[in-house]
């Protein structure tokens, strides 16, 4: 069996958005009522409806929400788990209290009424004990034949006619009996990947596949087992190409079944959902992330839509569920924290996300939840022409691939994958330095657009990927690698060596040293209390007492060690890949092996150096080139450890390759996420405030303000920087220019600060 495409691209983008030229806002405004509805329903409001609401649902006051917030759109429960309408099916399992009401029918034809959209919310792969019993070759069972259920519900197999015939039904019931624009479901995809259906359905459609039996049982070198994965992801793909065709078909061209998906490339692979190909096939995405993670903050919304973007297309909409109750714990009665909420939303704003608010139940006891949203919304309609058509401007693009973290991650993908992505871009807003999520098979449309590529273990990378990225360096683009980069092949099987290995100036021994656990060590030489030894030695002239053995002088280091001109070490605590460079490459750290931290007599360095290199760069004189290997895995250990030390080298790599060329600058203390686009005739600036985030745990109780900066964008040639305006303040900025600059401050940002340039 081939390998499962991925699907070409559709598009030509230009620094990850479509190419050509970006409508006004202004023509964005006139041409609003031309647009099909899911090019212009950028707000979104969704009351998640529980059993008991048909009793005492409010539909006036929802109404005037409605109104208040000024969505395009809402999602409306219909089907699936739960019919709220009355359904010709005696299967298709009624609201305990729906009575003779037809609550999706009466709240389609309110928000008909009131010009809204609607969007019919479906939950489909759970089913009553009674419809199991009825057809229990409809759902999923595992190898002993004992059906797989969510509680008190049975689950059903993706491959039978629950998914082929009855829910295609179901929708085509819903749209003659009130026509939506639209479904979306998000629980359509069946079993995780960490069950495997053995129903008679699912072994006829693997053989007529593939020719062979289903694997029995989880095997990532089990040809079989991986031939499982594939053939699981194209499954998805097929179902939501046929419930596309049956709402098209029942409903009209442009009546969409739009699914569902969340924000994390690696979860989405672990639920068989090709983001890239889903991204490949839709005209708006209905995103389910509904806030932060302990290990990623708010900007990690940004990151999402900037991401998803890239694969969508940069005109098409990702409006995002938002909850409004309480998360992390879950408490879905319980209002959420006004920062903590509005943050989340805002940082999606900031990566071209569109804010969905979410309820859950038509009648809440904690009523603060509804006062989270009305402000954030009426701002962002009052704003919407900045919001909207717009390009990103970026100097870096942080390369990722679903399949890097199905083949090479595998079951540790968190660690492998998750961490070395989320830590350079953790790095990258740290330093304010504006990137781009790129596709590893999108990197061919950012030759010559982008200055620098980063590739953050990207460990396994196809013959394709490879070239692409070779044409990219060829045209003079430069790259930072770290950790096992192409030292795997699109399955996850091991290559001798780095397929990169010429560009990387480094071959690989074979050898490993550390590990990539915590770097907490008590009393033994384990791998967590390794060192950087940073070369050359400082001199005498630095404060501290001396050995004798100091130069004189500090002598001149290398650009990527500037601010740790008082030290010769790094704390690191990771894990080393092996590695002995080819001629014509500097290496100016290399690794000092670990040693006991306990007790204090104990912990001293018996081998105070080695010639293992952690740092490999090219050198542009003699090669012409900007390119840093890393192999030390200094972006997982900052997404662990998040010592500033780590951070500060990795953003040291990427201003040094990109050659001076990163257009913003900015003074001022305080952690803040900047985002830069572009429209015609101006350039937008989105800026986070993360101290909150940063400074303790979630949620956040209360905002702290930060300011003053002094920022420094370089201009694009149709924009004078004569004006800046701050759409949160609501003031103008005083602006000054010196070449291709201009330079302004912001005296405070509280949440967030959108900047416009003209």
């Amino acid at each position: 069996m081939a390998p499962f495409s991925y699907g070409p691209s559709r598009r030509e983008f230009f620094q990850g958005v479509v190419l050509g030229p970006v409508a006004s806002p202004a023509a964005l405004a006139a041409d609003a009522g031309n647009l099909p509805w899911y090019r212009r329903a950028c707000r979104w409001g969704q009351t998640n409806i529980s059993e008991e609401d048909p009793q005492h649902y409010d539909i006036e006051w929802w109404r005037q929400h409605w109104r208040r917030t000024r969505i395009h759109g809402v999602i409306i429960n219909a089907g699936g788990i739960v019919a709220y309408y009355p359904s010709r099916f005696k299967l298709h399992y009624r609201a305990r209290f729906l009575g003779n009401r037809d609550l999706y029918g009466e709240l389609t034809r309110a928000a008909h009424e009131d010009g809204l959209v609607v969007l019919a919310r479906m939950d489909s792969n759970r089913a009553t004990e009674q419809f199991y019993k009825e057809h229990p070759d409809w759902f999923a069972v595992d190898a002993q034949g004992k059906p797989y259920r969510a509680g008190d519900r049975y689950v059903a197999c993706i491959d039978g006619p629950y998914y082929e015939e009855y829910l295609p039904d179901v929708i085509r019931e819903i749209i003659a009996h009130e026509k939506p624009e639209g479904f979306t479901d998000n629980s359509w995809t069946g079993l995780d990947r960490n069950q495997i259906c053995h129903c008679r359905y699912s072994r006829e459609r693997f053989r007529k596949a593939t020719g062979k039996e289903l694997p029995a049982r989880k095997n990532w070198n089990d040809k079989t087992y991986r031939e499982w994965i594939e053939w699981s992801y194209q499954r998805r793909i097929e179902i939501w190409e046929l419930n596309n065709r049956v709402t098209k078909q029942a409903g009209g061209p442009d009546c969409l079944w739009l699914g569902m998906i969340g924000g994390d490339f690696i979860g989405q692979g672990q639920r068989f959902r090709d983001v890239k190909a889903i991204c490949e096939r839709a005209e708006i995405l209905m995103l389910d992330d509904q806030g932060r993670s302990v290990s990623v903050g708010f900007n990690g919304n940004a990151e999402i839509g900037k991401r998803l973007h890239g694969l969508l297309g940069w005109d098409k909409l990702i409006p995002e569920s938002m909850a409004t109750y309480q998360r992390a714990p879950v408490f879905r009665k319980a209002a959420a924290s006004k920062p903590e909420a509005r943050m989340w939303m805002y940082a999606g704003f900031a990566g071209g996300i569109q804010p969905w608010w979410h309820h859950v139940g038509a009648y809440q006891w904690d009523r603060r939840q509804f006062e989270i949203e009305i402000p954030v919304l009426q701002w962002h309609a009052e704003n919407e022409p900045y919001l909207l058509g717009r390009e990103p401007v970026a100097t870096a693009g942080v390369v990722f691939s679903q399949r890097n973290a199905d083949f090479y991650g595998r079951d540790d993908a968190l660690e492998k994958v998750g961490r070395p992505h989320y830590g350079f871009i953790q790095a990258l807003t740290q330093a304010r330095i504006p990137y781009l999520p790129i596709h590893a098979d999108h990197v061919g449309r950012f030759i010559g657009k982008l200055d620098v590529l980063i590739l953050p273990n990207l460990g396994a990378m196809s013959d394709e990927q490879i070239v692409l990225v070779r044409r990219f360096v060829e045209a003079g683009g430069a790259l930072v690698a770290t950790g096992e980069t192409s030292l795997y092949d699109d399955w996850g099987d091991p290559r001798k060596n780095f397929a990169l290995t010429d560009l990387f100036g480094a071959e690989f021994t074979g050898k490993r040293h550390g590990a990539t656990g915590a770097a907490e060590t008590w009393g033994e030489r384990v791998a967590g209390h390794s060192y950087l030894r940073l070369l050359p030695d400082v001199g005498r002239e630095v404060y501290g007492p001396k050995a004798g053995a100091e130069p004189v002088v500090s002598p001149r280091r290398h650009p990527v060690l500037e601010g740790f001109e008082a030290t010769d070490i790094l704390a690191f605590g990771g894990l080393l890949l092996e590695v002995k460079t080819t001629p014509g490459s500097t290496v100016p750290v290399t690794y000092i092996p670990s040693f006991p931290t306990y007790p204090p007599e104990m912990s001293w360095m018996e081998v105070e150096r080695t010639d293992i290199p952690c740092l490999v760069l090219s050198d542009p004189e003699k090669t012409g080139r900007r390119i840093a290997y890393l192999p030390a895995d200094l972006d997982r250990r900052y997404a662990r450890d998040y010592l500033p030390d780590h951070g500060r080298l990795l953003a040291n790599l990427v201003r040094w390759a990109a050659g001076g060329k990163v257009p913003l600058r900015v003074e001022g203390a305080g952690l803040i996420d900047c985002h830069l686009y572009r429209q015609p005739g101006r350039i937008i600036l989105h800026v986070l405030n993360l101290v909150s985030d940063g400074t303790w745990r979630s949620p956040v109780h209360e905002l702290v303000p930060v300011g003053p900066f002094e920022f420094h964008v370089r201009l694009e040639s149709d924009v004078s920087g004569g004006a800046v305006r701050l759409l949160v303040a609501g003031k103008s900025a005083t602006a000054g220019r010196r070449g291709a600059w201009c330079t302004f401050t912001v005296p405070r940002v509280l949440d967030h600060e959108v900047v416009v340039i003209e």
